[in-house]
């Protein structure tokens, strides 16, 4: 008489915690598709002289909290991306002089993106990592920022750019995860996953 294999136990469902459609797009790229999406609604101004790790992960966390509560039984997939120039924290420009100054900033510069990622399982679980990739600009024209902002790329862009866009003539180097820039750290979000039970 042959032995049956036990039944796979069903996934769990996913919650992504974010509304970036750059996140979706990523995992969807991976062949993760997300069931709920849940933004967390939470207050995102950094602490005084809070520094940018400290603050990336804080923020993934803070995210997840604040959703994970609403989702029980449920993997939660909370991130967040900070550009740092230095010990400073840009912000995700919303007004076309914070995107100017941004690009003053890291024009000609090397800064870091910072990845937080936050991960909770079915059993209440929390797995983290925090992901950071090096980039440099090449020095930026007066014409080529004026006709960055012109696009309207930058708008709710942490730094005010979007590699994955017209600011990628703008990279002289990179060094680590390319996806983190765009908005997620693909090789260590599928780490969390897999290890709070989601089945590719």
């Amino acid at each position: 008489m042959s032995v049956q294999p036990p039944p796979l136990l069903p996934t769990p469902l996913l919650v992504l915690a974010s509304a970036s459609p750059r996140r979706l797009d990523l995992l969807r790229q991976v062949g993760i598709e997300p069931g709920p999406i849940d933004p967390a609604d939470i207050d995102e101004t950094p602490g005084p002289r809070e520094l940018p790790r400290p603050y990336a992960l804080r923020m993934a966390r803070a995210k997840l909290a604040a959703v994970a509560a609403r989702h029980p039984g449920a993997i939660v997939l909370a991130a967040d991306s900070v550009v740092a120039c230095g010990r400073r924290i840009l912000p995700k420009a919303e007004r076309e002089d914070e995107a100017r100054r941004c690009l003053d900033l890291l024009s000609g510069r090397r800064h870091r993106v910072l990845g937080g990622v936050a991960v909770a399982a079915p059993d209440g679980a929390v797995r983290t990592r925090l992901v950071e990739t090096v980039v440099s600009f090449k020095r930026l024209t007066p014409g080529e920022i004026a006709a960055y902002l012109a696009s309207g790329e930058w708008q709710g862009k942490a730094g005010g750019y979007a590699i994955q866009g017209r600011a990628a003539r703008f990279v002289t180097f990179l060094s680590g995860s390319y996806s983190n820039v765009v908005g997620l750290p693909l090789h260590e979000t599928c780490a969390l996953l897999d290890a709070a039970g989601l089945r590719a």
